[in-house]
């Protein structure tokens, strides 16, 4: 899969669940709808849960992990996060154009 592939299922997918949602990526990153685009983070390694930084998905970064996140469009896990909900809410509105 090109990591082109990636992004617009990944997309479609995120844009058809509720606010908040993440797409469990792996077991070290996530990635929202963030109302115009997809936002990826990475996840604390203390096995919380909770999002550590925001990262851009590059063609080095799929070079390592495109295998794993590939193999996740195959069997999607999503999960509810409320500190994404509470982001997503205070975001400012956004303008296209």
């Amino acid at each position: 899969m090109k990591i082109e592939d990636f992004k617009s299922q990944l997309s479609i997918l995120l844009r058809d669940v509720p606010r908040g949602t993440t797409a469990d990526l792996s077991d070290f990153a996530v990635a929202w709808w963030s109302g115009h685009d997809v936002t990826y983070a990475f996840l604390q390694i203390n096995e919380t849960g909770l999002i550590e930084e925001e990262f851009e998905l590059k063609d080095y970064g799929w070079e390592q992990w495109g295998p794993e996140f590939a193999a996740w469009v195959e069997a999607p896990k999503f999960s509810a996060r409320n500190e994404v909900l509470e982001w997503l809410k205070d975001a400012p509105p956004y303008e296209a154009g």
